[in-house]
């Protein structure tokens, strides 16, 4: 889907040309055959796809983000019928396909996000506060403006692991009663104004809180752990899920949910039988990294990870993975969106 997350390590900003991250990682545990079904669950510019279809195989190729789906077309028009584009969120793509061999999952940002001022997701231009990867919904100046300053300090410091959540969040409080936030230069210096910037800071002070905002706009965790589940309903018996992460709760999150999947629970022998659980996954090897190659080619992909799956023959489990507790985003549909 992208080069990464963007600024520096984190993602938010500057534009950088479209690499997939780990294409030849991604190939070799997706293993594509001529007459595959593979899902692409995050088409963004198309990298993986591309790849995909090069091996013969045919490709439904899924993206909330209708400009992605839009400038897909093209590509879909030349594929002979191999790339089906769907415009839908990544947790619904079992109900646009039946039993897959490949679901392939790039958890990162496009680059064609991050360089489009007017989506709002950076701060080396200015633009809208959006964020908002589907373009409808809450925006992330309608969360900056609206939230108590105790839920905005839970998102900074959980999503952004931002050590400075609380006085942020208190900073926000006081000045958009004055003059809400608009525009994310507006809130990025104002960060910047608050916390202060040593010379060795190699990141925007503003970094951590872009990257929080963005994830809780767009749900992102818990997108990718319903994508999990609508993965483990689609692959058929041997089909294989390849999953790249670029931020270490996302990378829990697929970790945490391989294990579970594809390993019974561990027993005392002090302790009554349990029922037994059957796996629907099998591991295929651990993480895998970026290359050096790969990251002097490409720095946004150093803190990429890959893992991958594959599906057994048992059946489903109920989906009894949770996540996390955060607030909810502010209903605008009285207001209107931004």
């Amino acid at each position: 889907m992208t080069a990464g997350h963007g600024d520096d390590h984190l993602a938010v900003g500057g534009p950088a040309r479209h690499i997939p991250v780990l294409l030849a990682e991604v190939l070799k545990a997706l293993h594509p055959q001529p007459d595959d079904v593979v899902v692409d669950g995050t088409f963004g510019a198309g990298g993986y796809t591309k790849a995909i279809l090069a091996t013969g195989a045919s490709v439904v190729a899924i993206d909330r983000d209708p400009d992605a789906i839009t400038a897909g077309r093209e590509l879909e028009a030349q594929s002979s019928g191999k790339l089906r584009l769907v415009q839908a969120p990544f947790s619904s793509l079992d109900e646009h396909v039946g039993l897959v061999d490949g679901v392939v999952l790039d958890i990162g940002v496009s680059s064609m996000q991050l360089d489009q001022a007017q989506r709002g997701f950076s701060f080396r231009a200015d633009g809208p506060l959006d964020m908002r990867m589907a373009q409808a919904g809450a925006s992330a100046a309608d969360v900056v403006n609206r939230f108590k300053t105790g839920d905005l300090a839970r998102i900074f410091g959980f999503l952004g692991e931002e050590r400075h959540a609380g006085r942020i969040a208190r900073m926000i409080e006081s000045r958009r009663e004055r003059k809400p936030f608009e525009r994310t230069l507006d809130l990025a210096d104002a960060i910047e104004t608050h916390i202060g910037r040593a010379p060795k800071d190699k990141i925007h002070p503003a970094t951590r809180v872009f990257q929080a905002l963005r994830i809780y706009v767009n749900d992102e965790l818990g997108e990718l752990a319903r994508a999990l589940f609508a993965a483990e309903r689609a692959l058929k018996p041997g089909g294989r899920l390849v999953v790249v992460t670029f931020h270490s709760l996302e990378d829990r999150i697929v970790k945490r949910f391989i294990t579970d999947r594809s390993s019974s629970p561990s027993r005392s022998r002090y302790m009554p039988e349990l029922e037994t659980i059957v796996t629907t996954f099998d591991k295929a090897g651990g993480a895998v990294g970026p290359s050096d190659a790969e990251t002097a080619i490409n720095p946004r992909s150093r803190s990429a990870k890959l893992r991958a799956a594959v599906r057994t023959t048992a059946a489903p489990r109920a989906e009894d993975f949770s996540i996390f507790g955060l607030p909810k985003l502010p209903d605008v549909s009285q207001s209107g969106e931004r």
